[in-house]
């Protein structure tokens, strides 16, 4: 695979109330915004208020992790903007209608920012159509991912979500059936029929999937193991489940 030049990745944080009120409001895609804790004012009401409207997420850290990003008056605030452009989810089903079988990845609260990029990457070599992942406890969708993917991130649409459930709801109302890969069944990853629409999900590195999602999975399905080490790396996991969907839909 061709891999992408860095410099149609790499970003940078932008800092300052009105820089950062001003490329929300000029459609930039914001990865997430850190706000100084006890901040407040006018202006810091309306970036509050924009944040809220667009589903951006906000956290509020101590002055001395904005100092150490940067050394600027950054008024406290600090923003990133993401390198890539998020895709609305009823846009991707709606793109996908004509396909005969569609294969979508949900990343239920995986938070590795490498673990990520090699995910996508993955992904993206089986032709997978999109992936979701959560706007909140999610991994970053930074420069940092997108050099991990080698590009890729820049390749798949990426749905960025605030309710997995929700979504996951959507999806099946829309003829997709979702695989959840995981421990807790003794039924294999070989055993699903993934020639169909299909919404493959993985789970955080410490957790696993969640309950509420596992509740709502059409198959729960675990990777066979015969060592003594009880679980696999999550990049590693989705690997292997990806390719035995790709397995079945060229045999």
């Amino acid at each position: 695979m061709k891999e992408t030049s860095k410099s149609e990745w790499q970003t940078h944080p932008i800092h300052g109330i009105r820089p950062i009120i001003e490329a929300i409001e000029a459609g930039k895609e914001i990865d997430k915004i850190f706000i100084q804790k006890g901040l407040s004012g006018d202006l810091i009401g309306q970036l509050r208020d924009l944040t809220r409207k667009k589903d951006i997420p906000l956290k509020q850290v101590p002055i001395d992790k904005l100092n150490r990003i940067t050394r600027k008056n950054h008024q406290g605030v600090i923003a990133y903007i993401a390198p890539v452009s998020f895709q609305p989810l009823q846009d991707a089903i709606s793109r996908l209608e004509e396909k005969e079988a569609p294969l979508i990845l949900m990343l239920d609260r995986v938070t590795d920012v490498r673990n990520f990029g090699a995910i996508t990457r993955t992904a993206e070599c089986v032709g997978a159509d999109a992936i979701v992942i959560g706007k909140q406890g999610a991994a970053p969708v930074n420069a940092d991912a997108v050099k991990t993917s080698t590009g890729a991130l820049l390749r798949v649409p990426i749905c960025r979500e605030q309710n997995l459930k929700t979504t996951l709801q959507t999806l099946k109302e829309n003829g997709y059936q979702a695989i959840a890969c995981t421990e807790k069944t003794s039924a294999s990853i070989y055993e699903p029929d993934y020639t169909k629409p299909t919404v493959v999900i993985m789970g955080s590195e410490e957790d696993g999937i969640s309950d509420t999602l596992l509740k709502r999975a059409d198959h729960l399905a675990a990777i066979p193991m015969h060592g003594k080490i009880g679980s696999l790396n999550v990049s590693v996991a989705a690997g292997i489940i990806l390719y035995e969907a790709l397995r079945q839909r060229t045999a």
